[in-house]
């Protein structure tokens, strides 16, 4: 009887033991497990990689708790903190930074088409977190031998303890909820769409018409559209266009060729670099559409001015969103009779077919203004620029003067057609392309298509304006239902018609493609499909616009807020250097808000930000003048902000130009001033720094562009219900893992994630999914190496001022600025991390922070001053007008102000020779 309790002992001690290895081999395989399902398709793209730790893909955050430091134990339960965000069912893993350069495909859409789902159009609605409740995944092969082994195991240990045999054992998954996120995330990605579209049928809303369908909607795609349209209206037309495509009114299924030719013409033409020595006597005049949007006003100019001469013609169109460009427009275009403005404007989209619409009407505004008589049809925007002289241009294009050139493709047409989406139906309205399921290609023609940059002859434009045979009606009818249509239309037309023998495969431009870069899908949002865009020129990349074998007049893209640099470098090649002493060469200005635009066009984070940095500006004049007694340099801030630009010096963010008016004390007079204001460096390596070199920048901001790799959202402006992104920018060297800390500004840890960098790896990126609101104040970024810091950075996340353009109210003002509901950024907790890292938690800090909530008023612009001060600084504040302040300087006189001198954007008269530069 005595060996009794000494066998129930032992087996216990043994139950406990088996229990606890058995558990702890569950966790590591669920957690391995978790991470590979990450990268199943990266893995089937370019195979598994080798790697730094077991299961573990380079370069993304890993789901796993940090390792412990110096060998201790963490008693933390494992982290779902790395759940990826998703882009409308494409999943934005982040970019391998091998580069390849692809220059000879001159469309958009992306060159590995057939490796990308573009069926998967279910309602954008909830965030990633909430993307396991979708799909359920089932449990893998090992998973589910490990939970039925220790099952076993338990049972018999539960026999031998004499409890029942028919108890059931529950078992907790020891990942937490958001465990299924994890599990689920490659899943999702691969689930087939019907699954997403019956889900979306099920839940979605009853959706309403003006008119009934004149059909039964069936199609899961018209279904998913109408889903997730904004308005009613456009509901509408999908329903509509949908059932005349089902009822076969819509599409033609037969159209006239006219060309005579078997195959498409095969012109070669040439280019001499001297030929404009032999300049003719009758030279052809060259019509330039400009189709231009944005607010970056100078370089336009810029590039007009590089193109103007007074023997051809331009004209404009403006997008309709933007005033401030249009405005812009109007005034220079004034200054030059044959420059004019499109007195209709249109909200062109990425592949949409309102740009096709936008061409065809400035085709018809030119061919019907008969005081221009031009010879070609060249259309630019405003990311274009020469790389040869007007001269040059003309004289080629005099040679070829009865030529079209446009750029095709260069595949085979079945591929072309499948990868272009021709053979889907498509709608664009509510600034989207919605698609709406599949349609024929009509017969009797061949489709072709490449490039939608091209220079016509007016013969041709007239034809394709003016005509009405079988060709022409049909094809516009079939394109107006077409993604990308500018860039099919002209070349199926061209091919198709009597004038199929002048077609030259060559648009004279080169394009600075990059589809490793440029192909991430990021049109998304705008378009059903996936497709491309060019990346910038740098100056690294001047050698090819002289190494060209085909000729070519014009290159894109440039823009100046990523690099003007190479834009001098062209300038000065074409036209020359400028005097010694030009000022404003190396600075950029770029237009962000003005006056006629309303503060309606400002968020409140921005608004909030732009007053503060005001205020700044003030005490910065202040300051500036220690008279006792004298108010002369001190001022009373005067409503909303009355400019706002952005401000770079030799490619580098120099911060904001702020123009407001402010009050002068000493002489009760209104005045306008301008506060230069930069940001304050936040990024430092640790001290003593390191033995781990390979971190050269980190960076916290919203806009993430990872074509250029920089953030959109110059500066950084941040509020509580914005969502940041973390990059961090390497050097070269061998394959390591860095663990990333988030800490807010009470020293609540909200994410901490590892990322496995590869040794060729450029940049890296991750927004990690933090419960809103984020708490105002500045944050902290911790990155370590081996649990040894390496650097840190900080961002602020400001309290807002304004909400909806108005005062915030205090009740806002506490639900906005109050964090996150029980301070938790994420499902799971990581204060146990505080002690380990040294990040100790004040318990007066959140008490602070739980009264600066409800802060609203003066109090609040304080709260606001205080912030922003830690991390901008006001560097000089010049006057608009005249100014009772005697230390201030005229704007106009100083090298930073956007009133200051910029003379490569400046237009002025028409010079002898015909040019403006």
């Amino acid at each position: 009887m005595v060996a009794a309790p000494c066998a129930r002992r032992l087996a216990r001690r043994s139950r406990s033991a088996l229990v606890a290895a058995l558990t702890v081999l569950l966790l590591q395989t669920l957690l391995v497990w978790n991470f590979s399902s990450l990268d199943a398709g990266e893995e089937q793209r370019g195979g598994r990689e080798k790697r730094d730790r077991g299961g573990e893909q380079r370069g993304q955050p890993q789901r796993r708790g940090p390792a412990a430091p110096h060998g201790k134990a963490l008693i933390e339960p494992p982290s779902p903190y790395t759940s990826l965000e998703t882009q409308d069912g494409y999943f934005s893993h982040r970019p391998k930074e091998k580069m390849r350069t692809d220059s000879n495909n001159e469309n958009s859409v992306p060159k590995d088409f057939e490796t990308i789902d573009n069926s998967n159009f279910a309602p954008r609605t909830q965030r990633q977190k909430h993307q396991s409740e979708l799909v359920k995944k089932p449990l893998s092969k090992q998973k589910e031998h490990l939970r039925k082994k220790l099952e076993e195991e338990k049972m018999k240990e539960n026999l031998l303890l004499g409890k029942n045999s028919n108890e059931v054992v529950q078992f907790s998954n020891p990942l937490g909820k958001n465990s299924s996120n994890s599990n689920n995330l490659k899943e999702i990605d691969r689930f087939p769409t019907e699954h997403l579209i019956q889900k979306l049928e099920i839940s979605s809303p009853e959706l309403k018409y003006d008119q009934p369908p004149k059909c039964e909607v069936t199609g899961k795609e018209a279904i998913s559209a109408m889903s997730r349209t904004k308005s009613q209206q456009c509901r509408q037309e999908i329903a509509d266009v949908y059932c005349q495509h089902k009822l076969g009114k819509l599409m033609p299924e037969q159209v006239t060729r006219f060309c005579a030719l078997e195959g498409k013409a095969n012109n070669n033409v040439q280019w001499d670099e001297d030929s404009v020595e032999y300049m003719p006597a009758n030279p052809v005049r060259i019509a330039f559409v400009l189709v231009v949007h944005g607010r970056a006003s100078r370089q336009l100019q810029r590039m007009f001015k590089a193109i103007y001469h007074k023997d051809h013609f331009y004209y404009i169109h403006v997008d309709k969103r933007s005033n401030y460009l249009h405005r812009q427009v109007l005034q220079f275009a004034s200054q030059y009779p044959n420059v004019r403005v499109t007195s209709w404007r249109m909200a062109t989209i990425w592949g949409g077919a309102s740009l096709l619409t936008t061409y065809l009407q400035t085709m018809k505004d030119l061919m019907e203004m008969s005081d221009w008589p031009w010879d070609f049809f060249i259309n630019l925007s405003a990311a274009d620029y020469p790389i040869r002289t007007n001269d040059q241009l003309v004289a080629f294009l005099s040679r070829y003067r009865d030529m079209n050139f446009l750029k095709s493709h260069g595949r085979d047409n079945a591929r072309f057609i499948r990868k272009q989406g021709l053979d889907r139906l498509f709608l664009e309205c509510d600034t989207h392309m919605w698609r709406l399921g599949d349609r024929k290609i009509p017969e009797g023609i061949t489709v072709d298509g490449g490039s939608d940059w091209f220079l016509l002859n007016r013969k041709f434009v007239e034809y394709v304006t003016f005509s009405s045979d079988d060709l022409v009606t049909k094809m516009k009818r079939f394109y107006s239902y077409t993604l990308l249509p500018a860039e099919s239309f002209f070349h199926t037309v061209l091919e198709n018609s009597p004038f199929c023998d002048s077609m030259v495969d060559n648009n004279l431009r080169i394009t600075n493609w990059n589809r490793k870069l440029g192909c991430k899908c990021q049109y998304k949002h705008i378009v059903d499909w996936c497709g491309c865009s060019p990346n910038d020129f740098k100056p690294a990349d001047f050698h090819r616009f002289q190494q060209t074998a085909r000729p070519t007049f014009f290159a894109r893209k440039f823009e100046a807020v990523v690099n003007q640099e190479v834009i001098g470098q062209l300038d000065y090649f074409l036209y020359g250097n400028y005097p010694p002493g030009t000022p404003g060469l190396r600075s950029y200005w770029e237009n962000v808000y003005e006056e006629p635009d309303g503060p309606g066009a400002l968020s409140d984070v921005a608004l909030t930000m732009f007053h503060s940095f005001s205020r700044l500006g003030l005490r910065r004049a202040e300051s500036s003048f220690h008279a006792a007694g004298d108010n002369s340099c001190r001022y009373y801030p005067m409503g909303h902000p009355v400019s706002i630009h952005l401000y770079f010096l030799a490619d580098r963010f120099q911060g904001f130009l702020i123009r407001h008016h402010a009050t002068n004390l000493a002489v009760s007079k209104l005045e306008t001033l301008e506060t230069w204001v930069m940001p304050k460096k936040v990024f430092k390596i640790a001290s003593p720094p390191s033995d781990f070199g390979r971190l050269q920048f980190t960076e916290i901001g919203t806009e993430w562009d990872a074509k250029e790799r920089l953030f959109r959202n110059f500066g950084g402006l941040l509020g509580p219900t914005d969502e940041p992104v973390g990059m961090q920018k390497w050097g070269k060297g061998p394959n390591v893992t860095v663990t990333v800390i988030w800490v807010d500004p009470i020293n609540v840890i909200a994410a901490t994630y590892d990322i496995l960098i590869e040794s060729s790896a450029e940049f890296t990126h991750y927004k990690p999914p933090l419960n809103l609101p984020l708490r105002p104040g500045v944050w902290t970024i911790k990155i370590l190496h081996h649990w040894v810091q390496v650097a840190e950075t900080k961002f602020l996340i400001t309290p807002l001022t304004f909400s909806n353009q108005q005062p915030i109210k205090q009740e806002e003002a506490i639900k906005l600025h109050s964090g996150p509901p029980k301070n938790a950024y994420m499902e799971q907790s990581f204060q146990g991390l505080n002690p380990v890292l040294n990040i100790p938690v004040s318990a007066a800090r959140a008490d602070q922070a739980q009264r600066n909530a409800g802060l609203v008023g003066a109090r609040l612009d304080a709260w606001v001053d205080s912030l922003v001060s830690g991390v901008w600084s006001a560097v000089d504040v010049c006057s608009v007008g005249p100014s009772a302040c005697p230390v201030l300087q005229g704007c106009a006189q100083t090298a930073w102000s956007s009133l200051s001198p910029d003379p490569k954007s400046e237009l002025g008269p028409v010079k002898p020779d015909g040019r403006l530069r």
